[in-house]
């Protein structure tokens, strides 16, 4: 199980730092820790979803928005966003800030996401070029399907991308820059 070794900044509810622990026992004990998340959509309006990588060590198979990682110590949330885009997608789009919301969810057996997130959006329209030890496929899909998709087969979803959904809804499909 490949956690990447990273540390994640722990948290309090407001988001204040109060430490900073390893990766993958902060997910075994449920600590509580910031996270980015990036949603990404298009002119016409679909959302671009990420499936998973088969070898991730946690939710993997699982469809979710475009990506999401934890900022490394002293790394921006903002700057977080981008980078993981980049890595993980291939994508290089201006992200504005969404939200900060919070989430709590069982991903393993033995491993708790509980989540202080900062979430993203960004309008992009061209190559997709993803990273094939972090996604498996990737589709651009309009908001009615996916809701659809969605009530048919929630657990073929990541429970934060479910989250999003269920709180934030049609805002998420918004070209950036319009009013929510």
């Amino acid at each position: 199980m490949d956690d990447g070794g990273e540390d994640v900044i722990l948290v309090d509810m407001d988001d204040r730092e109060v430490g900073r622990a390893a990766k993958l026992p902060t997910h075994k004990m449920g600590y509580l820790h910031r996270a980015i998340s990036v949603c990404v959509v298009d002119s016409a309006g679909r959302m671009l979803l990420q499936r998973r990588a088969s070898g991730k060590y946690h939710s993997a198979g699982l469809w979710t928005n475009a990506c999401c990682t934890h900022p490394r110590p002293g790394e921006a949330a903002d700057r977080a966003a981008s980078r993981r885009l980049r890595e993980e997608l291939g994508v290089v789009c201006p992200l504005n800030w969404m939200a900060r919301t919070h989430y709590r969810a069982s991903v393993a057996p033995d491993l708790v996401e509980n989540e202080v997130v900062h979430l993203f959006i960004g309008l992009y329209g061209g190559a997709v070029r993803p990273d094939a030890d972090e996604v498996d496929a990737f589709d651009w899909v309009a908001r009615g399907l996916l809701l659809s998709q969605m009530r048919e087969s929630p657990d073929a979803y990541s429970p934060w991308f479910r989250h999003y959904l269920s709180s934030f809804g049609e805002a998420l499909f918004r070209t950036p820059g319009t009013s929510i």
